[in-house]
């Protein structure tokens, strides 16, 4: 690490001379599969956008150049080269180094990002301010990994083609069906491109169309198609922006040279890069899907390294797999991803039944919407996405599908806390945004064998659903062969008390089984209900038990503004019922090992069985305190 090591900031990066460079990719890489290997992370991406990660802090003057990256799975090398090789080691690990990009992690992260297809919208607002505050530093926005596919890129595109601010968007591309741009015919285009040659070109080619329309309209739409050929940047063109590529984004110096050359056009301006995702690590390379977020592995010989017991199945293949069932059983049965079918488990269903498996890319709006066209000619689809990322599509679920109570039966993987992604991953907000909609179900289950009969009765409803589950293996309970439909708005005890009951929902419900087992060696009876669903909620069931205790505990790994525990609150008003909710306070919680975040916000076996000893004892102390009648 002989260059990467005396890189302390990108002043230091720009003093070096260039013909380094290709060996410095070579060290930022190998630092990048180094941790990776030990920590995981989002590994292809990063390895992709290396020497374009190199060229930008060298030609821009960074952080007064603003970089605003878009996702943060390509910025591992943006981490190095910006003062943080002491801590690179910490990457996604408890109070370390974010997996993704944080404005106060360091003033190189321009903008935070862990969601698609903010980039441009973001780098645009900030050219705009720069504008306004007669500023005149540059502003970049580096979009890939599928980013610009999501619709909030081409709304951003729109309006900065429309504003005409001084803006770069880099586009990373990584799909290998311009590959053969790139190449002694793609450094030739870069070169009649970014030095002026090209817009000449493509003027005179614009006076020819107009001259041959007069032969005819087939002729015309020919050399309009040969347009295309020529210049593959015309969607872009059309937008307001001054189009440049395809480049060799591996290429270094390459990238330097064109850097250099269009940094101060004026206007928006989109230069397109063609990068291989995983470059320089061939396992990477040959599996860019596997390798986009692996766990550790073993460098020299690809293999993953597993944990030394064996897990339960995941939650995503188990609904992967009840999934395929049903819908060999019902061919009105569609699945519906957004960019994320192995991450939902829905690859498995694209492999069994790929007539009826839809990938809408980045898109989580048109998921939900397209879903709901479905509906209405009579077929069930199955939206399947993660919970933080169906955040992105409220108003959908609002107006296109709750109003019209269309049944689309909506999926929500990784709820709750997820780990070492951090607050932009954890999803714990799906309770609350989705049960203040009219005419909607919304469920969690206790275990993964329960997941199955969720799907089914989610399936048999005539109104829209959700099922939320956590990210990981499942509890390990025996997966039953047939599912059943379960009685919608019914929990079930599962252990009888009498001093106290904890109302669990979804993943909490084991942890409150073993809770419930350390306060009774207290000498201090206490229940536990699977509630199953949080709207509607079993407002029968909980007046029984109202006749048992006055006593409650909600349980939830959510947020407690909006969640399961408000939703017993209101069940319970005016009763004389007490309880205590434990759930995610009302602050973002930072990335770390899942159980270990339990803990730190009180889910925890041990914590639920404090949390509730000490409800108790105040309870009691407040009726020894009242006057006697």
């Amino acid at each position: 690490m002989a260059i990467l090591e005396k890189i302390k900031d990108p002043k230091d990066l720009r003093l070096l001379e260039r013909g380094v460079l290709p060996e410095l990719a070579k060290e930022v890489r190998q630092r990048i599969l180094d941790t990776v290997s030990k920590k995981g992370g989002h590994l292809g991406s990063s390895l992709g956008a290396t020497e374009l990660t190199i060229a930008l802090h060298y030609v821009f003057n960074t952080p007064i150049d603003r970089l605003v990256w878009d996702t943060g799975h390509q910025t591992y090398g943006h981490k190095l080269l910006t003062g943080r090789q002491d801590r690179f080691d910490t990457l996604r690990q408890l109070n370390g180094l974010s997996g993704f990009l944080k404005r106060d992690e360091s003033p190189y992260d321009a903008f935070g990002a862990g969601h698609a297809s903010t980039a441009i919208s973001a780098a645009l607002g900030m050219a705009v301010a720069r504008d306004q505050q007669k500023e005149d530093h540059r502003v970049v926005a580096i979009v890939s990994d599928g980013c610009i596919t999501g619709g909030m890129s081409f709304e951003a595109m729109q309006n900065a083609g429309h504003v005409g601010a001084d803006l770069l968007v880099v586009l990373n591309d990584n799909e290998m069906f311009i590959s053969n741009r790139v190449g002694a015919l793609g450094a030739f285009l870069a070169k009649l491109l970014t030095g002026g040659l090209a817009k000449k070109l493509e003027q005179e080619v614009e006076k020819f169309l107009k001259r041959i329309q007069f032969y005819g309209a087939g002729l015309l739409r020919v050399a309009k198609r040969m347009r295309v050929l020529l210049f593959p940047g015309m969607l872009f063109e059309e937008l307001g922006f001054s189009y440049f590529g395809p480049v060799d984004g591996h290429d270094v110096n390459r990238l330097v040279e064109v850097l250099e050359n269009i940094k101060t056009l004026k206007g928006p301006v989109l230069l397109h890069i063609v990068t291989k995702k995983g470059k320089g690590y061939e396992f990477a390379e040959q599996d860019p899907i596997t390798w986009h977020g692996p766990g550790k592995f073993d460098v020299t010989s690809g293999a993953m390294i597993k944990p030394a017991t064996v897990s339960p199945p995941a939650y995503q293949n188990v609904f992967g797999q009840a999934l395929v069932k049903l819908a060999k059983q019902d061919p009105r049965v569609i699945a519906i991803t957004a960019a994320m079918p192995e991450g939902t488990g829905t690859d498995l269903f694209r492999k069994e039944i790929p007539s009826r498996f839809y990938d809408v890319g980045l898109a989580e709006q048109h998921a939900v919407t397209f879903a709901a066209g479905m509906v209405c000619e009579g077929l069930r689809p199955v939206v399947a996405i993660y919970s933080t990322f169906l955040q992105r599509a409220y108003d959908q679920m609002e107006h296109d599908v709750g109003l019209q109570k269309l049944p689309v039966v909506f999926c929500l993987d990784r709820a709750g806390l997820v780990g070492e992604d951090g607050p932009t991953h954890h999803g714990v907000f799906d309770f609350a945004y989705s049960r203040m909609i009219p005419n909607f179900v919304v469920m969690a289950p206790g275990d993964e064998n329960e997941l199955q009969h969720m799907l089914k009765t989610a399936l048999s409803l005539n109104q829209p659903s959700v099922i939320r589950y956590p990210r990981g293996p499942g509890e390990g309970v025996p997966l039953d062969a047939e599912f059943r439909t379960l009685p919608v708005g019914r929990g079930v005890v599962l252990k009888p008390g009498a001093d106290v009951y904890l109302l669990a929902i979804g993943s909490m419900v084991h942890p409150c089984l073993k809770a419930a087992t350390l306060i009774e060696k207290e000498g201090i009876p206490c229940g536990v209900v699977n509630m199953r669903f949080v709207k509607p909620i079993d407002i029968d069931l909980l007046r029984q038990l109202l006749q048992q205790t006055r006593n409650f505990v909600t349980v939830e790994d959510h947020v407690l503004i909006g969640g399961f525990g408000s939703a017993v609150l209101e069940a319970l008003e005016g009763t004389d019922a007490r309880v205590r909710r434990l759930g995610i306070p009302d602050r973002f919680i930072d990335h770390g090992p899942q159980l270990y975040l339990r803990d730190l916000v009180g889910l925890s076996p041990e914590k639920i069985a404090k949390s509730t000893l000490q409800f108790l004892r105040a309870n009691k102390a407040e009726a020894e305190a009242q006057p006697a009648r």
